[in-house]
């Protein structure tokens, strides 16, 4: 009995990794055609691993995430700074990403950011970010966890930034992606089926992916 019960759940983590990876397969989309690419608040385990630009540099303050982050070699440099502080010239890279951090930024900061990302980009800025306010407990002694702004699918697009949603339906889930309900099997499901969805429907997703797309010829130089 137990080889069966063993079997099927890989069955069930082999179908949930499946419909779970909408996020990733469009950030590996969206990041094909760049050569460089700058990782903001890299952590210790980006996403931006799963893409093939030859160049990634990854910006980290937490001392154990940028030391994991080293020994999982997703970068090929590591630079240890505040986001809002650090500097980089103008198109210094094709893309900007920058996954689960706005929301530890205030307003104000992470407005001012998203300015500085769109000099140092070349073709594209990529956000992910709760959808709107999202309480969060500190974690892991690292007080950069804690959240403090929300934003919304109306504020990113009017930033200029295509909005899609990921992470499954809102409702479903509480502080840092975790199911509100039992039994999880069931509510994980659902959730990893509702993206096919949320998707298209932002508005309704407890994560937003959102692109903003330069134009070459017209470079956000200030």
């Amino acid at each position: 009995m137990k080889p069966i019960i063993e079997k099927i759940k890989l069955h069930y983590l082999n179908f949930a990794r499946r419909i779970g990876r909408r996020f990733l397969y469009f950030l590996k989309r969206d990041l094909s055609d760049c050569e460089s690419i700058l990782d903001l608040g890299c952590g210790w385990n980006s996403p931006v691993r799963h893409c093939d630009a030859p160049f990634k540099v990854g910006v980290e303050l937490f001392d154990p995430y940028l030391e994991e982050a080293k020994k999982n070699k997703i970068h090929n440099q590591y630079i240890k700074a505040d986001v809002t502080e650090v500097e980089f010239k103008p198109r210094s890279f094709d893309a900007v990403v920058m996954a689960d951090v706005l929301e530890h930024l205030t307003k104000e900061d992470g407005y001012k950011l998203l300015k500085k990302m769109e000099i140092w980009a070349k073709k594209k800025i990529i956000i992910l970010t709760p959808n709107e306010f999202i309480e969060n407990d500190l974690f892991n002694g690292n007080r950069l966890q804690e959240h403090r702004s929300g934003w919304s699918v109306d504020e990113l697009k009017k930033a200029g930034f295509k909005v899609r949603g990921c992470n499954g339906w809102k409702p479903l889930k509480g502080k840092a992606t975790l199911l509100k309900y039992k039994p999880w099997i069931f509510w994980e499901t659902i959730s990893r089926l509702s993206q096919e969805i949320t998707y298209f429907f932002p508005k309704l997703a407890w994560h937003l992916y959102a692109v903003k797309e330069l134009d070459p010829k017209n470079p956000q130089i200030s």
